[in-house]
């Protein structure tokens, strides 16, 4: 196979793969049931046998990807459709724990162990059973976990603590770069950042590695002579 033909295959089934991930959804991505797995690894299988047969060019490189592709679209669309297909090919949430108890027949079920259980809790911060009231194991094997009441994390509610508002920090500079579009999200513009900076005592631009900004609390701003100072 020549380079350059070789080159091309690899290019378009990067981008045939590329578009169908975004197609298949973002949920197919963190969450992976082993179905997903499957079809994944398949997937692979499929495009590397493609680019590396000499008889097989690009429309057959394409062609498989699109008919696979068009497999799972249609289990997908069927699983929607149909709870016990969905269930058959994705499998039901498992209650492990419940009121307390871990349920050792639920383990079984699901080829788990104690240790792998405890792994799963340390995984969400609980590092004893008996913080737990309620544990789901989900379909892609991650775990759900409401903790008893006296264990919970208090909230500013059961506080009774004044409730304000948040709002999502905005990246305005990045490594001596001025970030014109994200100001431009915050109705803001170059002039009122580099004059806000230099209140702060911010007057070089370019030794700033990183400003973020948010309504409530202001400037969050790190310089590169900082990072240098502490690392030596």
């Amino acid at each position: 196979m020549e380079l350059g033909q070789l080159t091309i295959e690899l290019i378009i089934g990067f981008f045939s793969l590329l578009l169908f991930t975004r197609l298949i959804g973002k949920t197919q991505i963190t969450q992976l049931t082993a179905f997903d797995f499957i079809s994944a690894l398949i997937m692979g299988e499929l495009l590397g046998n493609a680019i590396y047969d000499d008889d097989t060019g690009v429309v057959k490189i394409i062609f498989a990807i699109a008919v696979w592709g068009l497999l799972i679209f249609a289990i997908q669309f069927v699983g929607q459709k149909s709870i016990t297909l969905r269930n058959l090919l994705e499998g039901k949430p498992s209650l492990v724990i419940n009121k307390g108890v871990i349920d050792r027949q639920e383990l079984k079920k699901n080829r788990m162990n104690i240790n792998e259980l405890q792994t799963l809790l340390r995984d969400k911060g609980v590092f004893s059973a008996r913080e737990v009231e309620y544990a789901i194991l989900e379909q892609n094997g991650s775990l759900t976990v409401l903790r008893k009441p006296e264990f919970d994390t208090p909230t500013l509610k059961d506080l009774n603590l004044p409730l304000n508002g948040k709002s999502l920090p905005t990246l305005l500079l990045s490594d001596g770069v001025i970030l014109n579009q994200s100001l431009k999200g915050i109705c803001k513009n170059e002039s009122w950042l580099k004059k806000e900076l230099k209140k702060q005592g911010f007057v070089n631009i370019d030794n700033i590695l990183f400003a973020e900004w948010r309504e409530e609390d202001g400037f969050y701003v790190i310089e590169k002579d900082q990072l240098i100072t502490k690392g030596g």
